[in-house]
């Protein structure tokens, strides 16, 4: 018994030093300090708000609820960047000239309001296979199976408005109008789903004035809007404010 104990003890502090160590490293990098692409989706303008005066340390910068990610998530972000790598290769084999990165080394994105609305997407496809029109966004995601099957009964737009809009606003700022090709594989079972998605333009404009309206809210040092009346609302118990 005292030798199972021992073992288990061991697991424990190994688990904790793994724990430690991914936080460490995260906690390490620069916080991202401007508004991103892949937030500005979100249904109320105060949280994205509040992510960004945080990122900033800007005077009066409120505390979230809980500070920094866990190592869970943490995790699950590293994974959603394994499959991504994965699913570059796949398209890469099928014959599909998948681009990541710039001549210069440099993920391809955009950068506007003076650096302060920013985006880098997964890869822009070149060329490929006949049949469709050249270049076109990629964007792949990793998703649970509970959003997995959303997104696949549903499409992008409806089951995921917030990737919907980090599309738009890929194919806006990087001129990339033709349908994008999104990508979303099953964490579980690694089914793919696959979706071209025409662009939106009214969609790409009104996220991009709602990035103009957090930062003049903010440069104001006024608080943007809150979508919903209460705290208890579904969506808010999932918000670290």
């Amino acid at each position: 018994n005292s030798s199972a104990a021992l073992r288990a003890e061991g697991v424990q502090g190994i688990a904790a030093a793994m724990d430690d160590a991914i936080i460490g490293i995260n906690d390490a990098h620069a916080p991202r300090t401007y508004l991103g692409a892949s937030s500005l989706g979100a249904e109320c303008e105060r949280q994205i708000q509040l992510d960004y005066i945080l990122a900033n340390n800007l005077p009066g910068a409120p505390r979230p609820a809980g500070e920094g990610f866990g190592a869970k998530t943490l995790r699950m972000f590293a994974m959603g960047h394994a499959f991504e790598a994965l699913a570059v290769g796949w398209l890469r084999d099928a014959g599909f000239d998948l681009r990541t990165h710039g001549k210069d080394g440099q993920q391809f994105g955009f950068s506007t309001a003076g650096g302060q609305l920013s985006g880098h997407c997964d890869g822009v496809i070149a060329r490929g296979p006949e049949g469709q029109a050249y270049p076109l966004l990629f964007e792949h995601k990793a998703l649970g199976p509970k959003s997995w099957k959303e997104v696949a009964k549903h499409g992008v737009a409806k089951a995921k408005p917030v990737y919907h809009a980090q599309l738009a606003l890929y194919q806006a700022y990087m001129d990339l109008q033709n349908p994008a090709l999104f990508m979303a594989t099953n964490r579980d079972t690694a089914e793919v789903y696959l979706e071209l998605v025409p662009f939106d333009p009214a969609l790409a404009q009104a996220t991009s004035d709602k990035a103009v309206r957090i930062l003049q809210a903010t440069k104001a040092g006024e608080l943007s809007p809150k979508a919903f009346a209460s705290a208890e609302f579904f969506a808010c118990k999932w918000c670290r404010w």
